[in-house]
């Protein structure tokens, strides 16, 4: 059974979990902007909680190609007081920390956030898988191609899923090194990949079961959605809820998702099937 474990609370994978996006970023593709005083952010995430989410993934530096670079200062100074004002008003939130920085992982945790989610899976801060293991929390490795700023430029595989089966393996075996217990895989769905990679990994999401770790799926309202129906992000949530059905049925263990009870809604109904 694949369970995680998250402040000392043991939080099982067996029945797929959804983790709700909280972007405190002025620029984020979808939600940039919309959260950005106490009372927002309150609202928003006791609306997640309620709705059914298992953990809340904060993220103070926007990753959609060509945002502006956010400096590790700026990154803090956004992220941390919200991650205090959060765990104030509802102590017993499982916070994840979309970073890919070591320090502000550090700081984050050490406020009494529980998980670690890097897009880079190491790549872009040297320090952070030894940072995590000595932190001893979960940690979510992405697949990218490239850096945020370049990823969308000409992203190219000899064969996407298992170019990145062979990347994250590697990192698999780096993180365990590192004394990394819970590991959490995410094939980085519009990361350094078209619209035709996405949808070949989403096809073969199986596949990444041999990696012996949970898998993360983070499809919502992206622009492999939006962009083939020809709609904008906003109106993207039928598309998301077909995707991750899709996702579900093919093995996805936790949805990162704007929408949790729409996501939780699709947890129950493809648990029908067993």
């Amino acid at each position: 059974m694949q369970s995680i474990n998250c402040n000392g609370k043991l939080v099982s994978l067996e029945t797929p979990k959804v983790m709700g996006i909280l972007n405190v970023t002025p620029d984020s593709f979808y939600d940039g902007g919309m959260y950005k005083d106490a009372a927002s952010i309150l609202a928003q995430a006791e609306k997640m909680l309620t709705d059914g989410a298992a953990f809340i993934d904060v993220g103070a530096y926007s990753s959609r190609p060509n945002a502006p670079h956010v400096s590790l200062e700026a990154e803090k100074q956004r992220l941390l007081p919200i991650l205090e004002l959060i765990l104030k008003e509802f102590p017993e939130t499982i916070l994840s920390i979309d970073t890919f920085r070591s320090e502000v992982a550090k700081a984050a945790i050490n406020i009494g956030a529980a998980i670690v989610n890097d897009i880079s899976a190491g790549n872009l801060d040297a320090a952070m898988m030894e940072t995590v293991g000595k932190l001893g929390v979960p940690y979510i490795m992405m697949h990218m191609q490239g850096t945020p700023k370049t990823m969308q430029q000409n992203p190219s595989y000899e064969h996407v899923v298992k170019d990145i089966l062979h990347e994250l393996s590697e990192k698999v075996a780096m993180a365990r090194s590192h004394k990394i217990k819970d590991l959490i895989v995410d094939p980085g769905f519009g990361f350094g990949k078209t619209i035709a990679h996405n949808y070949t990994i989403l096809k073969e999401l199986r596949l990444f079961e041999m990696l012996d770790c949970p898998v993360l799926a983070g499809v919502s309202r992206k622009s492999m959605i939006y962009k083939v129906l020809e709609i904008s992000p906003q109106e993207a949530l039928n598309g998301t809820s077909v995707l991750h059905t899709i996702a579900l049925q093919n093995g996805a263990s936790i949805l990162r998702v704007h929408d949790v009870k729409e996501a939780v809604e699709c947890v129950k109904l493809v648990g029908m099937f067993g």
